[in-house]
């Protein structure tokens, strides 16, 4: 479904991805791993439009979109949900999600939002402000399927929450994968986390592809976990 090509992107004289390459398959959950500073929240910002390549190409359903603008790229039905659970704050949480479903205008969108996310449901009135660290990145992620997305771009969903709550973050997507057949390329810092419900793990190092494997092969790689994964 995704392709990524000898992609090179920097900021000035700072390469943020070299040469980096690799696939997503259709319906499948891709882990991107590596430490801070390895370029993995570049990669998706490259991906959604948001950073230009300086080389390379990004390619959707083998449909070149390298130079697309974000909001075209988003009408082909990909989804980016950056780090930090960014809310607005002064609207309520139904209104949050259906700014999400502008386009897309599906009425059953918002149902089965709720459905996945029952707190969502319980404070639909309030302010988003009103909302716990984990609720607010329920909302974002919510806000994000209201398009109906078949590629979904998801930045440290598990950052800064309680293991229990990142835990079900984390668990839902292999419902949704499961449920809708939604392909998701997951940053994650929590390596762990995001390999015992990821299909495949890319592991990124100063903007290197170091390993491109199975959960299982990289889990079990002694020196490849110590050097990169931490744990």
């Amino acid at each position: 479904m995704l392709r990524i090509e000898s992609v090179r992107t920097a900021y000035g004289a700072v390469v943020a991805l070299d040469d980096v390459s690799f696939e997503v398959p259709a319906s499948s959950i891709t882990a991107v791993l590596g430490a801070n500073g390895a370029g993995k929240s570049t990669l998706l910002r490259t991906i959604s439009g948001l950073v230009r390549p300086r080389s390379g190409g990004v390619f959707l359903d083998d449909r070149d979109i390298t130079r697309a603008a974000p909001e075209e790229i988003a009408r082909l039905g990909v989804a980016h949900v950056p780090e930090g659970r960014g809310v607005i704050e002064e609207l309520s949480v139904e209104e949050n999600l259906r700014l999400g479903g502008l386009w897309r205008r599906d009425p059953a969108a918002l149902a089965e939002v709720y459905d996945l996310f029952g707190a969502l449901h319980e404070r639909r009135g309030q302010p988003a402000s009103t909302l716990s660290g984990g609720e607010r990145q329920m909302l974002v992620l919510g806000r994000a399927l209201m398009a109906r997305p078949r590629l979904l771009l998801l930045d440290e969903p598990s950052l800064g929450l309680a293991p229990r709550i990142a835990a079900q973050i984390v668990g839902l997507l292999r419902d949704l994968r499961e449920r809708t057949g939604l392909t998701v390329l997951l940053v994650e810092q929590n390596a762990r986390s995001a390999l015992s419900v990821a299909d495949r793990g890319v592991v990124l190092a100063l903007g290197r592809v170091v390993a491109a494997e199975t959960p299982e092969v990289l889990a079990g790689d002694d020196q490849l976990r110590h050097a990169y994964l931490g744990f």
